[in-house]
């Protein structure tokens, strides 16, 4: 019998957004109940038995994979957000993307200070917003245990950047090129 992995579900789209960009739609493995279940089995398996406080999850697509693994692990899920999406006292950090910067956000009461807390994404990509969220927790006192996604692109470069930081990577999978 074949066993299917987790990469077996994502569905790559061509040219989208742009002509040479390969897009890797998570939303084909989050719609099977085995790949998804499968997909937050794997993601929280590093960090199983560790003392992990919170699950923060990455807008948008995080959110959905850092709930359910927060209610695995019976933790508090954070969610971090774009600017001006979060009603309550805040901290914002800003971060570098392709062409131009944007910001995120994370309520002022969401981690407490020496809390543990994992990060959650469907995809690392440059890192430049998991690097974000990763400050904006050390900025309220909390301690980063590692940070999970689903796909990896090493060509761009963000696990390397990450665990410069002193982060632990963890991925599914990943797929060469961008």
């Amino acid at each position: 019998m074949n066993r299917r992995t987790v990469q077996d579900y994502i569905r790559t789209i061509p040219d989208f957004p742009h002509e040479g960009i390969m897009f890797r739609d998570v939303t084909t493995l989050f719609n099977d109940p085995r790949g998804f279940r499968m997909a937050i089995d794997l993601l929280l398996h590093p960090y199983a038995g560790m003392d992990i406080d919170r699950v923060v999850g990455l807008e948008a697509r995080g959110f959905i994979l850092g709930g359910a693994v927060a209610h695995q692990l019976a933790v508090g899920f954070v969610p971090i957000r774009k600017k001006g999406k979060l009603p309550h006292d805040r901290i914002e950090q800003d971060y570098t993307l392709e062409y131009g910067t944007a910001t995120v956000e994370i309520h002022t009461d969401a981690i407490q200070p020496g809390e543990t807390v994992l990060i959650v994404d469907d995809l690392l990509a440059t890192g430049g917003t998991a690097e974000a969220g990763i400050k904006l927790i050390e900025r309220l006192g909390g301690k980063v245990a590692g940070c999970a996604f689903v796909v990896d692109l090493p060509d761009l470069g963000g696990r390397k950047r990450l665990e410069a930081l002193g982060v632990d990577v963890h991925a599914l999978c990943a797929f060469d090129g961008e």
